[in-house]
């Protein structure tokens, strides 16, 4: 029998000392109210038997899940269990207006909200949010708020970088309430949705699902009243959002008794030609999109940091090195983390969550030796459905910010199927982003980018004439420091290097060498080393998996960064 390997689950990033209410943020800063209820916190956690008994596990910290050490728990959900949440909740008098919602930020995987005892419904799908009108459920005084939740890691759902078996590149398992849970208070007709739809570089729509009659929107010091279902706002002597200068217009809209604050920003996706090439164009001029790849893991709270301040640190510090990009990797984050990459400027090249099984021969062995087309996995209805559902509602989410330019569909044949279909179908949906239909291989006919991933070999692609050329994934150097790594006995990546300063020198060279003569030759726009953090297993990252230690220097980083921008510009003159 093979030895377990030994592991270090404690490990404790910088963003412990902010405290227990770190969380409380409010979750949704493109449409926020007055009126703001946090049930993050202390909740009770069963497993509950099909006897309908209760086994108390204790007392867990939403909104960390029970595997993590930052919920209290600390323990990997075992096959067959139904975990039960229970809080009781005292609203008070002067927060209810008149309807009160009820929302989570995500739970994982399938689950049924209780309100005192009365069922209000279920959710399928573990990453995006969903709410419920919990007016008619509760009482004066003490009120239960119960969610039972199922997680059998189902491959018919999404699951991202989840397996039962972790190890590599695969990643300890979540269960239950991972994103905020939280209530409002609204008017009985009241401001449902906002989209924010781009106009060129001096103008936006915004569409509003409210209550009719007069409405009223502020911004920039004037007042516009308006009665349609939607206004058009031209800005004077606009700035337009980008990385360097990442400009946001604060407003207030006004609907009925229902008033929200926002913000939107100024810019435009496009592919454009130039010199022969197409590129990936910001605000109509081709950019070089420096990236990294980003998993969204933490070693103490697991899907989440500690605090907010988790990604604030790994979107400062990755900017502070020159990166203006990170691929958000199979997992959709709080909007908490969209919101930083729109007011610090980076941009978000966003992965769609995978579901279907993986086949560890199809979909990376025979790839690695070079079959790299014609493969494609089967969908059942029931998978396709949730997929592409999925799909829409991510970019009904992400819609709003200015950061987000560009859309993964599949990932490295990841449950791959009817990739052009799906494609056209995205495209059509929301036609203000770049879509990459499949990342890394198993390319069919129809996306906006050529995308390759390259591992094992030195970096070799050709420029497409018509689609902007991708390298979106890469590097994976690992450069292990075992007092804060994950797995003391394993490691992963994809070329071992000992120390620091071998491997600044080995990361460095490899940009050098490879990345700039595809830029200056092949007309390379956007790539993705990979990548933030150690995972796990994986010690690849620039940071280490508890984001104690940064394994290169600020300076030499940021110089390398220049030489890559500069090769660029001199390509697009």
């Amino acid at each position: 029998m093979a030895k377990k390997s030994e592991l270090n689950k404690n490990l404790i990033t910088p963003f412990e000392g902010d405290g227990t209410r770190a969380w409380d943020v409010y979750p949704r800063p493109q449409m926020k109210r007055d009126s703001y209820l946090s049930l993050n916190g202390e909740w009770e956690l069963f497993v509950l038997k099909a006897s309908g008994e209760r086994e108390q596990l204790g007392r867990i910290n939403v909104p960390f899940v029970p595997e993590s050490c930052l919920s209290g728990i600390n323990r990997e959900k075992r096959d067959g269990e139904v975990y039960l949440y229970s809080k009781t909740v005292d609203f008070a008098p002067d927060f209810i207006k008149g309807r009160v919602l009820l929302h989570f930020g995500a739970v994982d995987q399938i689950c049924r909200v209780y309100v005192n005892g009365q069922a209000l419904g279920g959710h399928i799908g573990g990453y995006l949010p969903f709410e419920y009108d919990i007016t008619d459920h509760i009482e004066d005084g003490e009120n239960i708020i119960e969610v039972e939740v199922i997680d059998e890691l189902e491959s018919e759902y999404a699951y991202g970088k989840q397996r039962r078996d972790r190890g590599g590149m695969w990643y300890t398992p979540i269960s239950g309430i991972w994103q905020s849970v939280w209530c409002e208070s609204v008017p009985r007709d009241y401001i449902r949705r906002i989209k924010i739809i781009p106009r060129g570089l001096d103008s936006v729509r915004i569409e509003l699902d409210a209550p009719k009659g007069k409405r009223t929107l502020r911004y920039e010091g004037g007042e516009y009243s308006f009665d349609a279902d939607f206004i058009d706002i031209k800005v004077e002597d606009p700035v337009n959002w980008t990385p360097d200068n990442p400009r946001l217009y604060d407003f207030t809209l006004k609907a009925g008794e229902d008033e929200i604050s926002s913000y939107f920003a100024l810019r435009t996706v496009s592919v454009e030609q130039r010199n022969g090439k197409s590129f990936i164009a910001l605000n109509g001029e081709p950019m070089l999109c420096h990236g990294l790849l980003d998993q969204g893991y933490f070693s103490d709270g697991i899907y989440l940091p500690a605090s907010p301040r988790g990604y604030e640190n790994d979107i400062l510090t990755m900017k502070r090195l020159g990166f203006n990009m990170l691929r958000k990797h199979i997992k959709i984050e709080p909007e908490i983390f969209y919101y930083y990459c729109d007011k610090y400027g980076m941009l978000v090249f966003q992965d769609m969550v995978n579901s279907g099984k993986y086949s560890f021969l199809i979909d990376t062995a025979l790839p690695t030796v070079g079959f790299k087309r014609g493969i494609s996995h089967k969908a059942s209805s029931l998978r396709s459905a949730n997929f592409e559902k999925s799909c829409r509602e991510t970019v009904d989410l992400l819609y709003n910010h200015p950061c987000v330019v560009y859309y993964t569909i599949f990932n490295e044949g990841w449950g791959q199927y009817d990739a052009d279909r799906i494609y056209g179908e995205m495209k059509a949906y929301d036609g203000t982003r770049i879509y990459d239909a499949t990342s890394g291989w198993f390319k069919e006919k129809d996306s906006d980018v050529d995308s390759e991933h390259i591992y094992f070999k030195k970096i070799k692609m050709k420029n497409d004439p018509a689609r902007p050329l991708v390298l979106s994934e890469f590097g994976g150097y690992s450069c292990k420091i075992a007092e804060h790594s994950f797995n003391l006995d394993n490691t992963y990546g994809y070329r071992d290097i000992n120390g620091l300063e071998a491997f600044e020198k080995a990361f460095v060279e490899l940009y050098d060498t490879q990345v700039v003569p595809h830029i200056k030759e092949q007309g390379l726009c956007a790539l993705v080393y990979t990548q933030v953090s150690d995972v796990e297993d994986e010690t690849n990252g620039l940071f280490t998996y508890d984001r104690q230690i940064l394994k290169v220097s600020e300076e030499k980083i940021r110089a390398m960064s220049d030489r890559l921008y500069s090769a660029f510009d001199e390509i697009i003159k």
